[in-house]
């Protein structure tokens, strides 16, 4: 005769899987509300307000805390709790320095890998971006650019770059619109991005390596060069955001 399992026996993996989604609920909800400024910079977490708001208990809490620890979108400090990391004008400029570094690192490695479908893939998402900035659609520009971007870290063959690129742009994203504003506006970033794409085309890695290096450089060297500009806040949501005409006036 089989001998039966006892109840019990099944239930403490049930549970653990209820606590591993519930945290990963948690921990989506808050990184989307700060990656999209809901929760600006500064603001304090308090972790039993969010428990009683999102309806669980303090554990998968504490947990999502840690995760967004992790990533650099929160600080958890001792005795005052957690509180949504800001960037210092000198942080966001060193942020700009190693996503230089590693996008430029990036493209050397993906140019000879990429494949004809990778580069339809690259075409598509500049056809976008151009779409987008011609109808002043900021968030879906940004969602496209991302793309753009990481479709070189992750055709680089480097699992290590990845691990530390995608955690750096994540913290860098809660200020695109002053990034945006920095560098000119859409077009100026669509007439890079096509360089950087014939370049790929043409498999030149060292040609697409420095015209990459040089998009990224634009807002960076603005900064370094006026001490006066200040980081300040994040910046308008995409949809309160400046249009292109506004931006193409300060360049």
């Amino acid at each position: 005769m089989k001998s039966q399992v006892a109840p019990e026996d099944n239930y403490l993996p049930h549970r653990a899987l209820d606590k591993a989604t519930l945290t990963e609920r948690v921990y989506q909800s808050l990184r989307d509300d700060i990656l999209s400024n809901r929760l600006l910079p500064d603001t304090p977490l308090q972790e039993v307000t969010i428990a009683a708001a999102l309806e669980v208990s303090r554990g998968p809490v504490r947990e999502a805390f840690r995760r967004l620890e992790a990533e650099g979108l929160i600080n958890l400090i001792p005795r005052r709790g957690a509180v949504v990391r800001s960037l210092s004008q000198e942080e966001f400029l060193d942020a700009y320095r190693v996503r230089e570094a590693l996008e430029v690192l990036a493209v050397r490695l993906a140019t000879a890998r990429l494949e004809n479908d990778h580069l339809e893939r690259l075409e598509y998402l500049h056809q976008e971006m151009l779409q987008h900035a011609a109808r002043e659609e900021v968030d879906a520009f940004f969602d496209a650019n991302a793309d753009f971007h990481a479709l070189f870290v992750e055709q680089a063959g480097n699992l290590k770059l990845q691990e530390v690129y995608f955690p750096l742009v994540n913290q860098m994203h809660r200020y695109r619109m002053r990034s945006l504003s920095l560098r000119g506006g859409m077009q100026r970033s669509c007439a890079e991005h096509q360089a950087i794409l014939d370049a790929v085309r043409a498999k030149d890695a060292e040609r697409a390596a420095r015209l990459l290096s040089e998009h990224i450089r634009v807002p960076q060297l603005i900064l370094e060069s006026d001490s006066e500009l200040v980081l300040a806040s994040p910046g308008p949501e995409p949809d309160e955001a400046l249009p292109e005409s506004v931006l193409q006036e300060r360049e």
